[in-house]
């Protein structure tokens, strides 16, 4: 016998990875440069040379076994203490090694950050705003918790706060922000984070426990036309940072990240301890020895935006002209334009005739919508946008 719920979500790929394995058939027929794949957000912007420059450095430099045995569990001492050390410069934080725990990725730090945060008994609820990134609803389920999905906010893709104090309860442990945001690309303003925070005190209040914050930043490097990210800890004192190097510094395959938790959280010592075992039981324990050590000198590399700022302007240029509604890009590498027809499945099914493949909006929780990734090459871009517009013209645009 095996878990009907972990047989599903093995055996029943994800409408990105589905669409993405489509494009590579659809390649070996028509040919690469035929086939316009907005599906995936791979990075497509090479590592920069520093980390190369470090790989290469450090196994020179130190003792192999050293190198490649394990860490303490939260990760090596030293390369906590400076990535503390980079965020304080950058954000006036005053957090220390201590503060830091080195994970496998974004997905691993939200994760562990989950299962740190659901109650042993009774009913836990998380709570994240659409359009939101679709592995967050079996991360929290595989937990034993449940996500709720406040509904987007269509005019500008803040948080619909209204809502949003509707569904809050006191089975609320944690809610999910994730700015810029997978997959609208828009990045949550101050104002809005101030509002959250004022929310989030008073219902922590009302029902006399913490209601934490857990910030995914995968993306936070990646903002573009002079925008500032605001960083939640310096706005509310219950937040976990979750951060990845993965679109930074092009690193996606080593899974390479950590989570914050700062001395101001209610509990610090039962929270970091609980992150702690939460990563045990997670088997999330010592991030990728070598990594660790490669992004601590590499932690003041800034992030090359100019191609992806380029790509994004490019694309949001062309569906204006064809007819499309979309925001401006402000973050990550992703377009979430509105679909030509209600349902978004069968619009993103129509686009495969002209060989565009775009992911549909319902699958981040926002139906009507679609997600155009445009992390890849710059001229595929420009060969994309005929087609665009022919196929708005079948909607009479």
């Amino acid at each position: 016998m095996v878990s009907e719920k972990s047989y599903v979500l093995g055996t029943k790929k994800s409408t990105i990875r589905t669409i993405f394995e489509f494009g590579r058939k659809r390649a070996a027929q028509v040919g690469e440069d035929n086939v316009y794949d907005f599906s995936i957000g791979n990075p497509n912007v090479p590592a920069p040379e520093a980390v190369k420059q470090a790989i290469i450095d450090i196994l020179g430099e130190m003792d192999s076994v050293a190198l490649h045995g394990y860490t303490v569990a939260p990760g090596d001492p030293q390369v906590r203490e400076t990535i503390a050390q980079s965020i304080n410069r950058r954000f006036g934080t005053g957090f220390g090694g201590k503060n830091l725990f080195m994970t496998s990725g974004a997905a691993a730090a939200i994760t562990i950050c989950f299962k740190a945060l659901t109650e042993d008994e009774g009913h836990s609820e998380f709570i994240t705003f659409a359009p939101y990134f679709p592995e967050y609803k079996c991360f929290v389920e595989a937990v034993g918790a449940d996500l709720t999905v406040v509904p987007a906010n269509q005019e500008n893709f803040q948080i619909q706060f209204d809502k949003f104090e509707e569904m809050l309860s006191a089975d609320t442990r944690a809610v999910i922000v994730n700015s810029p945001n997978n997959p609208s690309g828009v990045v949550y303003s101050e104002e809005t984070i101030s509002h959250l925070a004022a929310i989030l005190v008073k219902k922590e209040q009302e029902y006399g426990h913490p209601i934490f914050i857990i910030s995914d930043e995968p993306y936070r490097e990646l903002v573009y036309g002079g925008l500032k990210v605001p960083y939640i800890p310096n706005y509310y004192k219950n937040t976990l940072v979750c951060y990845s190097w993965s679109k930074s510094l092009s690193l996606p395959g080593e899974r390479i990240g950590y989570i914050v938790v700062p001395d101001e959280v209610a509990d610090f010592g039962r929270v970091y301890g609980a992150i702690a075992g939460a990563a045990r039981v997670l088997t999330h324990v010592n991030a990728s020895s070598l990594f660790q050590r490669v992004v601590a000198r590499c932690v003041d590399e800034p992030a090359n935006i100019a191609d992806y700022e380029r790509n994004g302007q490019l694309l949001y240029d062309g569906l204006i002209e064809a007819g499309f509604t979309c925001q401006k890009p402000q973050g990550a590498f992703y377009l979430f334009p509105k679909a030509l027809e209600e349902d978004d499945y069968a619009f993103c099914e129509r686009a495969k005739k002209y060989d565009l493949l775009l992911v549909p909006g319902a699958d981040f929780g926002c139906p009507g919508y679609f997600r155009a990734a445009y992390c890849i090459k710059e001229d595929t871009i420009r060969r994309s946008i005929p087609a665009f517009k022919r196929l708005a013209a079948e909607y009479g645009k």
